[in-house]
């Protein structure tokens, strides 16, 4: 079958290649000419050719391997939260304690009421207002506008949706949270990723996605994912600095943690800052199933964010945001909250000592997970912790710079382990830990 490519626009050749792969012509694993060697091959400039490859890539089409080209890709399952189903010791989910988790029951009876019908107001009128006096608690902007969506994967896509076209650059933190990677990708922009160190998204990092024409920042000001550092506020202050000459570039703050944090909030939103969404999910502390995010964010990005909302879902459910407001202002529930934050981070402290004590670091000072720094691969290690019965998540699922080699950490989910279960995984990461 011919295989052979066509095509004069980056459109015409991404499109060439996708008939030829949906045809057969080109299969999974089949390796695609050398940039070069396409734009010869077809008399296109060079820029060209790289428009149509990275077209295709955002698409999932292709996957490029570096020096050794770019493929058809396989089809093969991305890197998702969670764990479905293993008979190993599952540390790699990165999963609230189910057992923290408040139990609704004793609001649900408190929140039933009148019917809400079509035409009304789409944000519960309580769950508004004390997201309000929460929100600029910590973001004191006289033009914060309140949104209420299916969670904070669903407010990243619609804010990058409402802002950006495809093809467009967003900064992501480096390594990053694999919706956010997801995200990006499905959505054809292009991440630019920005180094993350113990203190946050860098300032050099920032200033050079900047330099390259990003629209959209993504920053977890605390409990980065999967690093498990926060912003100090001097790294929040510079990064300020140097935002302070984009007004008009999208700072989207994921703050995923909040009420279970140890760490102060600190902002990459300066007081002149014109498109701006600060979200706070209630999934780590009511759990993933609340499916219910709040932002707030400036007048504008609110009313765009709406109008995304508008043709598929119009509105969260009201049920879902009464028990959500029911919850979070019950005492009771705050401090079955404050007890499940003071659990995670005596847990994750206590694996951190005992790492340490056998000479493996990890850089985590909040979160759900931690970052351990190993002396091999982290793929190798998470091979021979599985032949030792555990379920590790290496850190190469988390990385977007693919010049920067084999990653040599993984993301381990400690906090509901036994004393005896950390104590065998500490025994089995040292040994799985060295070089080789």
């Amino acid at each position: 079958m011919d295989a052979t490519i066509t095509g004069t626009s980056a459109a015409e050749i991404a499109d060439s290649v996708r008939g030829l792969r949906e045809r057969g012509a080109l299969r999974p694993g089949d390796a695609l000419p050398s940039v070069r060697e396409l734009a010869a091959t077809l008399g296109v400039n060079r820029n060209t050719a790289v428009a149509a490859y990275r077209q295709l890539a955002q698409a999932g089409l292709v996957v490029s391997r570096g020096r050794a080209g770019t493929v058809i890709s396989g089809g093969a399952p991305v890197a998702q939260e969670g764990v479905a189903d293993t008979v190993l010791r599952d540390v790699a989910s990165g999963n609230p304690d189910p057992a923290l988790i408040p139990d609704p029951t004793p609001a649900l009876g408190r929140i039933v009421g009148r019917p809400v019908l079509y035409g009304e107001p789409v944000i519960d009128a309580g769950l508004e207002q004390w997201t309000r006096e929460w929100m600029l608690a910590d973001l004191p902007r006289d033009d914060l506008h309140v949104v209420v969506t299916s969670g904070a994967v669903d407010a990243v896509e619609r804010l990058l949706a409402q802002a950006l076209t495809r093809d467009d650059a967003v900064a992501l933190e480096d390594p990053c949270f694999l919706s956010s990677i997801h995200t990006v990708r499905l959505g054809g922009y292009r991440a630019v990723p920005v180094a993350v160190d113990e203190e946050g998204m860098t300032v050099d990092g920032l200033r050079a996605a900047l330099d390259a024409g990003v629209r959209a920042v993504i920053s977890t000001p605390r409990a980065q994912n999967p690093t498990g550092v926060s912003l100090s506020p001097a790294r929040a202050a510079a990064l300020r600095a140097v935002l302070a000459d984009h007004p008009y570039v999208l700072i989207i703050e994921d703050d995923h943690f909040s009420l279970l944090s140890r760490h102060p909030y600190a902002s990459l939103i300066g007081p002149a800052h014109r498109r701006y969404a600060l979200i706070r999910s209630v999934s780590k502390f009511l759990g993933p199933d609340m499916c219910l995010a709040l932002a707030g964010t400036d007048p504008t990005t609110a009313e765009r964010l709406a109008m995304r909302l508008s043709p598929g879902t119009t509105w969260v459910s009201h049920l879902l945001q009464r028990l959500a407001h029911a919850q979070l202002t019950d005492a009771d529930v705050r401090a079955r909250i404050a007890r499940a934050a003071e659990h995670y981070a005596a847990r994750n402290a206590a694996f951190t000592d005992a790492l340490a004590a056998r000479g493996i670091r990890t850089v985590s000072t909040d979160g759900l997970s931690l970052w351990v720094q190993l002396d091999t691969t982290a793929r190798a290690a998470a091979e021979r912790l599985m032949r030792r019965g555990w379920l590790a998540r290496p850190g190469d699922e988390f990385l977007l710079d693919e010049t920067a080699g084999p990653s040599r950490h993984l993301r381990l989910t400690v906090h509901d382990l036994t004393d005896a279960e950390t104590a065998r995984l500490v025994d089995d990461l040292a040994a799985a830990a060295v070089r080789g």
